[in-house]
């Protein structure tokens, strides 16, 4: 198989995870009630409704990226950010009903079109959110993280230690490259169920524990408290 042919098999096969992972995610928010919306989320500021807006929100913003990747012309995935933030505001309040059609629909346009993507577009280059150039074969890895890590978000069940394996793996690897720590100190992590390891800068302290709670740990969606090594305050992920 060629390195071309094999990165479409491995596009391909990541529209189905994210088609599972949304299919995980959808009938958890369906069994939430309106007073639930309005309950805080694990992200500081954010409710669940928030949450639920911004998944939908940022599907869409990647609709525009995929149509930038088929058609050539350049679509910004949000328009702004100041827009990205008000439609995340005004999706917030809205019930369960609306919330969960919106939901269902957002990630159906964004499937669907991902799935009938001419094979030969899929190595255009667009630019993220934050003006990073990259392939839009990147597209559905950001698509899996947002369903996934916000799914944990909402609180309401989900936590890291159910990702996938394969999630992890990849989630941990690409946290390491891109944490910082807040006093610039260096750091070796170890996985004590993969075996995985990884720095970051010069090492002066070995954190290990389960590859799920480090790459839950570097992204901010835990404390730590389940690791062990001495933990260095890290800047917000992304």
């Amino acid at each position: 198989m060629t390195s071309d042919a094999a990165q479409l098999a491995e596009t391909t096969a990541l529209l189905d995870t994210v088609a599972a992972a949304t299919a995980r995610l959808l009938p958890a928010v369906a069994a939430l009630t309106d007073a639930d919306l309005v309950e805080p989320s694990l992200l500081p500021g954010w409710t669940r409704g928030h949450v639920l807006a911004h998944l939908s929100r940022n599907a869409d913003s990647l609709v525009n990226l995929l149509l930038w990747a088929r058609t050539g012309i350049e679509t910004p995935q949000y328009a702004s950010q100041f827009l990205r933030e008000a439609d995340i505001e005004a999706g917030a309040p809205r019930p369960l009903r609306e919330q969960l059609e919106d939901l269902t629909a957002s990630a159906e346009r964004w499937l669907a079109l991902a799935r009938v993507m001419p094979a030969d577009r899929w190595a255009t280059l667009v630019r993220n959110r934050q003006g990073g150039e990259i392939p839009a074969t990147r597209i559905p890895w950001m698509r899996l993280l947002e369903v996934e890590i916000h799914h944990v978000d909402l609180d309401i069940g989900y936590t890291p230690a159910e990702w996938s394996p394969e999630f992890t793996a990849r989630l941990l690897a690409q946290s390491l490259t891109e944490v910082k720590p807040v006093d610039n100190a260096g750091f070796t992590v170890t996985a004590t169920d993969t075996g995985y390891s990884g720095t970051v800068g010069t090492p002066t302290a070995e954190i290990s524990g389960t590859a799920a709670s480090l790459a839950a740990w570097l992204i901010g969606r835990s404390p730590g408290t389940d690791l062990t090594g001495d933990l260095p305050d890290l800047a917000a992920w992304k």
